[in-house]
């Protein structure tokens, strides 16, 4: 018996459902379909135990053919449309982890060994798509967002993405102990950086240590580690979670200096940037070329199950889907070493991490 999780069952839905349906939708930035831009379905690729079958879409038909071009089985695309309903149905209506027995056994018919199909990087599914603009068949690879489970990481948490911050000022080790021992349940790390302020004490950025995760975040901008920093400090000191709230207070703060008096926005443009090569294939440790994994973009299965995608091309809308769909959260502090104020070579410091969530 197979047992998954909404997200991992999420990821065979959108293969079931574009397979029955045929044809991928786009969602404009607040996830609606628009109606006149899609992109007809040809071929699906799935790779397992390093073999990859095709799903060919031929008309009402899907063939299923291996590596070879040897026909396996052909069913109606109204089976896999069916089937899609039926999981649909089994995600909304379950909780924790799950099997779903109906969709197991046609798993099985049509030559499917895993739920989740074998993956690199950033990338859950490879389609083939017609493009009606070009009018040519092209190979894309997508990640897949769910919104029928728990909102799902953009950019998980880790040691490398600990950020530095020396405490400007004079504390005493009473007060470091006192501070360090804080530990309210929900605002632990807010009350110990408001207890360093009535302190008297500022807190500066001093360094990111990893030096993948620098040079990842100076791939995109050279500026962007002092440019996140200002996001995390925010962030842990309560004014917010929400990346689209907090981007006018950095602004406001300008740590970068820059002629704020035009309209541009420069800060907005930089964490658009960001949160877009964090979904399309940049983590903190692996060092990043500035190619995305996810070739196409991004496929969100919507609460009431619409499967509709943000293409490449249509990337101005799925910055701004980021942008307003993505916060910050406070990952376990224990297991990546953060939140607590040390000693080195005369200063205090203290490490504040980075995990950025959909809301």
């Amino acid at each position: 018996m197979i047992t998954q999780n909404k997200g991992e069952w999420s990821e065979l839905y959108v293969f079931l459902k574009l397979l029955g349906d045929g044809v991928l939708y786009a969602a404009d930035a607040d996830l609606n379909k628009i109606e006149d831009l899609y992109y007809p379905l040809i071929e699906i690729l799935r790779k397992e135990n390093d073999q990859i079958k095709h799903y060919i879409n031929d008309d009402t038909i899907i063939k299923i053919v291996d590596e070879y071009g040897n026909i396996l089985l052909q069913l109606p695309a109204g089976e896999f449309e069916t089937k899609a309903r039926v999981l649909l149905n089994a995600i909304k209506e379950s909780k924790s982890t799950f099997s779903v027995p109906d969709i197991e056994n046609f798993m099985k018919v049509i030559k499917c060994t895993k739920v989740k199909a074998d993956s690199m990087d950033k990338s859950d599914i490879t389609l083939i798509l017609h493009d009606c603009k070009t009018f040519r068949n092209e190979t894309f690879c997508f990640s897949i967002k769910s919104d029928l489970g728990m909102s799902p990481t953009l950019f998980n948490a880790g040691k490398p993405s600990n950020f530095t911050y020396e405490i400007v000022g004079h504390l005493s080790k009473d007060e470091i102990n006192k501070i360090n021992s804080i530990e309210t349940k929900k605002s632990k790390l807010k009350d110990k950086i408001s207890a360093i302020y009535d302190a008297g004490c500022k807190i500066k950025f001093f360094a990111l240590e990893h030096l993948s995760c620098k040079a990842n975040f100076q791939m995109v901008d050279t500026m962007l580690p002092e440019i996140l920093a200002e996001y995390i400090l925010l962030y842990f000191s309560g004014k917010g979670s929400k990346i689209s709230k907090l981007t006018p207070l950095v602004r406001q703060i300008n740590p970068c200096k820059f002629d704020i008096s035009s309209k541009q926005k420069f800060y907005e443009h930089k964490v658009k940037t960001f949160l877009t090569d964090c979904a399309l294939g940049m983590t903190a440790a692996n060092p990043w070329n500035g190619r995305f994994q996810a070739t196409g973009g991004y496929i969100v299965v919507r609460d009431d199950g619409e499967v509709l995608c943000y293409h490449i091309y249509n990337r101005n809308a799925f910055r701004d889907y980021l942008f307003k769909n993505t916060r910050f959260e406070t990952p376990s502090t224990s297991r990546y070493d953060f939140g607590y104020i040390y000693e080195k070579d005369g200063k205090n410091y203290i490490k504040l991490n980075l995990q950025v969530r959909f809301i």
